[in-house]
């Protein structure tokens, strides 16, 4: 599997782009602003859209997306989710008040966008592909994912604060590679962080404790402002993992 990051910010601004993960050339990971990196045609060969959970900064692109390509394809655009997160999405989003609901459009027996509910380690299997929900703590319904290629896998936390049940999952993956983890405030921010359900470095530094693996740590989901302080906190609190910060359009293969 090739992941390519497509978003990695916190935030906008210049070339910064939220959350959105691009595998081979039809999975998306969360659907950010980073999702408008994409070419039209690479938009159209997107099937599959895995997503964390519904705040703004992980969806804002896939509405657009569904549009601009719904007269490309012959087929439907399958958005996976939490029941939650669905319901979430069809009151808020995709309700003719927002956005046109693409559930039935242009008809109902060929839509543009199906939903598929997922559960906590259910694994949806795309041709050996095998992608799983896994535990996250925020402040609406959340997950991560586990994506397994069969040789290899990655760990994406999704948006979390601190969370024993990941860590359970993530002990138990014999073939981790590759893990990215949010930390999103300066510790001057912890009570932030806190009230909002992220990490900042030392609470990262704390999960990290937890964890029992040799993987490559990636820090995703800094604040635009605040990056290099965040970093050099992380370094200061987690030095033994040797974190790195994620960076828009690298590729990580696995």
């Amino acid at each position: 599997m090739r992941l390519r990051v497509l978003g990695c910010s916190g935030g906008i601004g210049g070339n910064l782009h939220t959350t959105s993960f691009i595998i081979d050339h039809d999975i998306l990971i969360d659907a950010g602003t980073g999702v408008g990196e994409l070419s039209l045609n690479e938009l159209a060969r997107i099937d599959h859209v895995f997503i964390t959970h519904s705040h703004m900064d992980h969806i804002c692109g896939l509405p657009l997306m569904l549009d601009s390509v719904a007269g490309m394809r012959d087929h439907p655009v399958t958005v996976y989710a939490t029941r939650a997160t669905l319901e979430i999405l069809k009151q808020h989003v995709f309700n003719w008040k927002i956005w046109p609901d693409f559930s039935v459009i242009p008809n109902d027996e060929q839509p543009a966008m199906r939903y598929q509910a997922i559960d906590l380690a259910e694994v949806i299997d795309l041709q050996g592909r095998r992608i799983t929900a896994v535990p996250a703590v925020h402040t609406v319904p959340a997950v991560g994912f586990h994506l397994d290629s069969g040789n290899a896998s990655l760990v994406f936390s999704g948006d979390t604060f601190v969370n024993d049940r990941l860590w359970e999952v993530v002990n138990g993956i014999a073939n981790l590679r590759y893990l990215i983890i949010e930390t999103a405030f300066p510790n001057g921010e912890i009570e932030l962080a806190r009230l909002s359900k992220h990490l900042c470095p030392s609470l990262l530094a704390g999960e990290l404790r937890k964890f029992k693996g040799g993987a490559e740590v990636f820090i995703t989901h800094l604040k635009p402002d605040e990056v290099e302080l965040i970093m050099r906190e992380v370094e200061d609190c987690a030095s033994g993992f040797c974190p790195k910060m994620l960076l828009n359009n690298q590729e990580i293969v696995f």
